[in-house]
């Protein structure tokens, strides 16, 4: 990992410690150009191996998060520490540890030889800097009321640093005031998907007989790929932007208890999460009903290399979890056994997009397209070339295998903080992808379509595709005879 550019005081402190390595994709620079505070070979104490830290315990740890007189933790530290220190500890428990070590600086500061109002203010200045990163980067360690007590316990501390001007109390005041503004809109948010989060085959089994002719259709409402593939882009965008970092790391802490059967307390719902994953349920189920509902085969086969076009579309844009969702789409059952309609379509395009997905060695294809597409964003000029939307659940498993294939704690009972700093290195650039904003024009008819089409249940798509293709062998016709059974007996 890139180190930062240092200064003069910085780089005569390495010669003793250790830097904290840093993401090539933090913001701003690491390096806080102050002393870090001396470790000495306590046990417990943190470990580094090739000037990056690798483990320590878990009190040795919260201290190098907070701050000093003269030394500020550096960005990628605070951001993996409080990330991964939720697999140990709830965050109320954390800002009481937190606020425990502020209070005996403070009285420190107030009471040594050097007392000095100087100090007592550039520690103020710190603390407040740690409590916004944490609050902006993590606003829902604040949602419970102990948590929101302990940051008012720091923070009624850390103003009393500075009573004659009152600055750090108008500053906390305004950063409490944000992190209500952003709690509340988050919950809100989370209202808003609790009454549609519904399972995909509860959105209207529609089981169909013959259509009718003037049955709406994708083509009707969008017949150009590219302007087709910037609208599921600008939906995927939306919905991984009410994704945190917090959310993802519940994949870790959740089953950390479940495997330890450690009472962790209640763990929140990700309803965040599950909306996303439901949104690539939902467009694969769309693309295949698309595909099914049609009832003459030339349509049918137009509407196979349109949707073609589309993941091809979505790949070049960077836009893989679509591309994914409809190569899916596509690939379920009831369209894959469609042998008339594909013997029509031009499979170049599919094949190449299939390669691209191949999950052999473990989607090896993908991941250097995925790695491709990242390094274009990293240097990209423009808001179309930064856009990377990772296939969502394949990022999932990513972070839970890493998470089941290395251990918490190192046989010495440190904390294995070299994991971390991996799991957190790859939920750090989701959060940094799920930024951009989307630079393509919206347009709401489509998007609607997009996200109000009625949607076959599975059942509805066999049905739709036994009509429209027979069964060809004797598996599918006793399946066909089955289904029309049960059609007869709800009759």
């Amino acid at each position: 990992m890139a180190e930062p550019p240092c200064n003069a005081a910085v780089k005569k402190c390495k010669e003793t410690m250790p830097q904290t390595p840093i993401f090539s994709s933090m913001l701003g620079s690491g390096c806080s150009g102050q002393v870090q505070p001396d470790t000495g070979e306590r046990s417990g104490d943190p470990v580094y191996q090739d000037g990056s830290l690798i483990s320590g315990s878990l009190e040795a740890l919260i201290e190098r998060l907070v701050p000093t007189t003269d030394y500020y933790p550096d960005r990628t530290y605070i951001f993996t520490f409080l990330l991964s220190s939720r697999v140990f500890i709830h965050p109320h428990e954390l800002l009481a540890k937190v606020g425990q070590i502020c209070l005996k600086q403070k009285q420190q500061l107030e009471t040594g030889v050097d007392a000095d109002k100087a100090k007592l203010k550039s520690f103020a200045a710190k603390i407040i800097q740690l409590l916004k990163e944490w609050t902006e980067t993590f606003p829902y360690d604040f949602q419970d009321e102990k948590s929101m007590k302990e940051l008012k316990e720091i923070a009624h501390r850390i103003t009393q640093c500075d009573e004659e001007n009152g600055t750090v109390k108008k500053i906390i005041s305004q950063m409490t005031q944000n992190l209500l503004m952003t709690l509340a809109a988050r919950n809100q948010y989370q209202e808003i998907r609790e009454k549609f989060r519904q399972p995909v085959t509860d959105k209207g089994t529609i089981l169909k007989t013959k259509p009718q002719s003037s049955q709406k259709d994708i083509l009707s409402v969008c017949c150009d790929p590219l302007v087709l593939a910037q609208q599921l882009t600008h939906i995927e965008l939306e919905r991984v932007s009410n994704i945190y970092p917090e959310d993802l790391m519940q994949i870790v802490s959740h089953v950390d208890s479940l495997d330890n059967h450690k009472c962790r307390g209640d763990v929140t719902k990700t309803y965040t999460l599950e909306a996303y994953d439901n949104w690539f349920n939902c467009l694969s189920m769309l693309v295949a009903t698309e595909i099914c509902k049609v009832v003459k085969k030339k349509q049918r086969t137009r509407i196979v290399e349109f949707f073609i076009d589309v993941a091809r579309e979505c790949f070049n844009i960077g836009n893989f979890n679509s591309m994914m969702a409809i190569i899916s789409g596509m690939n379920l059952s009831p369209v894959a056994r469609l042998k008339k309609t594909w013997s029509k379509v031009k499979t170049a395009k599919f094949d190449v997009l299939e390669h691209h997905m191949d999950p052999s060695s473990n989607f090896c294809n993908y991941r250097t397209a995925l790695q491709g597409a990242a390094q274009r964003s990293q240097t990209a000029h423009s808001s179309r070339e930064k856009i990377v939307i990772p296939v969502f659940n394949l990022f999932i498993k990513d972070i839970y295998f890493l998470h089941k294939i290395h251990t918490n704690h190192l046989p010495n009972g440190q904390i294995n903080f070299k994991k971390f700093w991996e799991v957190s290195r790859q939920i750090h650039d989701f959060i940094t992808w799920k930024q951009v904003e989307c630079p393509f024009e919206k347009d709401k008819k489509i998007q609607s379509y997009l996200l109000t089409a009625p949607i076959y249940s599975e059942e509805a798509l066999f049905i739709a595709s036994f009509e429209s293709e027979g069964p060809e062998n004797h598996m599918e016709k006793d399946s066909w005879k089955t289904l029309r059974t049960t059609l007869l007996n709800r009759a």
